[in-house]
């Protein structure tokens, strides 16, 4: 079973496949469509060096896409903030590298609003 990591740490996976529409990363933009009913999509990740995803869920977003979006594969904690500003809610690691990194190492990312580019340059201003 995932462990589902979000801004307040680390939970438990409680989503069924049925009701969940999952993407590759390397599907291409121009096939990305949604029913409307959909409400969950997960994009999946063969490795941490594969950014196609973020700009999947970066797409999925600008084209109007509110619901649940999550990230699942090695994802690693220093890509927690962009995953989040490409669009991404949530993101789905096995319990493997939940151990190689822990809770913590995630949660140190969690206030990814703060440590933006745009958010320093607001602050200089």
């Amino acid at each position: 079973m995932d462990v589902i990591v979000t801004d307040s740490g680390f939970s438990a996976d409680t989503w069924s496949d049925e009701t969940t529409l999952s993407f590759a990363s390397e599907t291409d933009p121009e096939n990305l469509t949604l029913p409307k009913a959909i409400q969950r999509v997960v994009i999946t990740f063969p490795n941490f060096a594969d950014g196609r995803g973020f700009t999947l869920a970066r797409l999925l977003r600008l084209r109007g896409y509110t619901g649940i979006l999550r990230a699942k594969g090695p994802i690693i904690s220093d890509q927690y903030a962009m995953a989040r500003r490409s669009g991404f809610d949530e993101i789905a690691i096995s319990q493997a590298q939940a151990l190689r990194q822990p809770e913590k190492d995630w949660l140190f990312r969690s206030n990814w609003t703060a440590h933006s580019y745009q958010s320093r340059l607001q602050a200089s201003s």
